[in-house]
């Protein structure tokens, strides 16, 4: 009976979890469809966007600036240096 229940206990988890990354995906499209949407090169805009959304869980509001409202969007940095999100 003990098994049983640890059994489905760990199986829950692990829905759950999968349940969060797929409404997380959702998340970071949405936002960054917006943050992207005056972008010139959208496809790398979209590319780099859901990278830092991913890492961050967070995306500034409009197409530019606001990085304020999320420091960790606003602090990753590319290999040169320079702000890794858009």
């Amino acid at each position: 009976m003990k098994l049983v229940f640890v059994t489905f206990l760990l199986v829950s988890i692990i829905l759950c979890s999968s349940l969060f990354e797929v409404s997380m995906a959702g998340f970071c499209n949405s936002k960054c469809k917006i943050r992207c949407s005056k972008a010139g090169i959208r496809a790398r805009c979209l590319k780099y966007c859901g990278i830092c959304c991913a890492k961050c869980k967070c995306v500034p509001s409009g197409t530019y600036g606001n990085k304020h409202e999320c420091p960790c969007y606003r602090d990753l940095k590319n290999s040169k240096g320079k702000p890794k999100c858009p």
